[in-house]
């Protein structure tokens, strides 16, 4: 039996599926008979000593964490600097490792926290202290390098792809009379993924969406409202998807909505759509609508793809047999082994070639137009939103989801200043 606790953490936006890797985690753990803490709120739990004993919750609510969507155990953007402009913090996490005799943490995140669990577990070697840093991967963006997609996007890709089918059908109707022009933002500050999974939604040349702005691609509005006007003029209504981080040339965000930014220094974006259909409306005459489904997309777990739930699992799984093995600083990925069929397995990556590594959605899935998507852009995208995976239903027709006890820790340390 491995002596020692394992902490696990949740990082940055929480998808549809997180909790589900944290499911997994904590059945992995117990059955190889390992205490797991949780961090409150990720990373700032730890270095509060905010920590949350998952033994006291019963087998029922951890299996039924995997049908729960949002973050069990609170998640943060907290971005730590390098170790030597925030060392004292990173000192601050070895010290509450050591009270609470934390031999494995488990980060589950994004580009951020895997460069946090690097640069933990180089600290730890430098202390000498025993610590093995997994990083989890997590992402609505599915911009992490190296694994072939991220747990979270394949159910965020699967709301998008059907919401656009079905608001299409929608616009499709009242066309004649009303509505001419529908927009839907998609999320995705720099790679168009989640936007370019809206593209699933139709297969024809005349199936909506008609138009989808990448991130990847410059904005260019007299373009943009030129190929409405044609798609309006043909099909008698145009569906437009476009992502929340679309730029002109001159690298400037179409929709910055002036909210400052965030902790990873991020430009809070939000408003393409409502720009986009004002443009339309002013330039065109259209009537327009728009929508900005922002949480809504990550959040939707009664929607989810089972091939993703299957993958977050998977991870988490992966993440303490990796954590119980001693192979510090990786990351469980997810490897494709063919196409048709799909398959996959799990593999490893070393958190150095994951950290700080963006993967953006590739030049060759992108139509030579640059509004849709391409045949090998399908093949990549459709089988990450195969299988449906419900959550229970209760008699009130409201899913019936988990929320858990969360009972602290004692601290055995002094108060954290910050």
């Amino acid at each position: 039996m491995a002596t020692g606790t394992l902490l696990y953490s949740q990082s940055g936006g929480v998808t549809a599926v997180i909790n589900a890797t944290a499911s997994g985690v904590i059945a992995e753990a117990r059955a190889r008979k390992v205490k797991v803490l949780a961090a409150r709120n990720g990373i700032l739990g730890a270095l509060r000593e905010e920590l949350v004993d998952t033994s006291k919750e019963s087998a029922a609510a951890i299996r039924a964490l995997a049908h729960t969507p949002g973050g069990a155990f609170g998640s943060c953007r907290y971005k730590l600097k390098s170790v030597e402009a925030d060392r004292a913090k990173y000192e601050r996490l070895l010290a509450v490792f050591k009270a609470h005799d934390v031999r494995w943490f488990l980060y589950n995140g994004g580009n951020d926290s895997a460069d946090t669990a690097n640069k933990v577990s180089k600290l730890a070697a430098e202390f000498g202290y025993p610590l093995t840093c997994i990083g989890v991967p997590k992402t609505i963006d599915n911009d992490l390098a190296v694994t072939d997609c991220c747990p979270g996007f394949g159910s965020a890709a699967k709301y998008t792809a059907v919401s656009v089918r079905e608001a299409a059908l929608d616009v499709a109707a009242m066309a004649e009379t009303s509505t001419k022009v529908f927009v839907y933002e998609a999320m995705g500050r720099h790679a168009g993924w989640l936007a370019a999974a809206a593209g699933l939604a139709g297969k024809g040349a005349d199936d909506a969406p008609h138009l989808i702005l990448f991130p990847e691609r410059p904005y260019d509005e007299a373009d943009f409202l030129k190929q409405v006007k044609k798609v309006v003029a043909r099909v008698g209504y145009c569906v437009v998807v476009a992502s929340e981080g679309i730029q002109t040339a001159d690298g400037r965000f179409v929709a910055d909505s002036g909210g400052g930014k965030d902790s990873f220094g991020h430009t809070q974006l939000g408003g393409v759509a409502s720009y986009l259909a004002g443009k339309v409306k002013d330039e065109l005459g259209f009537k327009v609508h728009w929508t900005l489904p922002d949480y809504l997309q990550r959040s939707a777990r009664h929607l989810a793809s089972k091939t993703d739930v299957d993958q977050a699992l998977a991870v988490g799984k992966a993440a303490v047999q990796f954590a119980l093995k001693g192979q510090n600083a990786t990351m469980p990925v997810i490897v494709r082994t063919a196409d048709k069929p799909y398959r996959w397995k799990i593999g490893s990556a070393p958190l150095d070639k994951v950290a700080n590594h963006e993967k953006k959605f590739p030049a060759s899935f992108i139509r030579r137009d640059g509004y849709g998507i391409t045949d090998k852009a399908r093949t990549y995208l459709e089988p990450l939103i195969r299988g449906e995976a419900p959550p229970p239903y209760g008699k009130d027709g409201i899913p019936t989801y988990v929320t858990l006890k969360n009972v602290a820790v004692k601290k055995k340390l002094p108060k954290w200043g910050g």
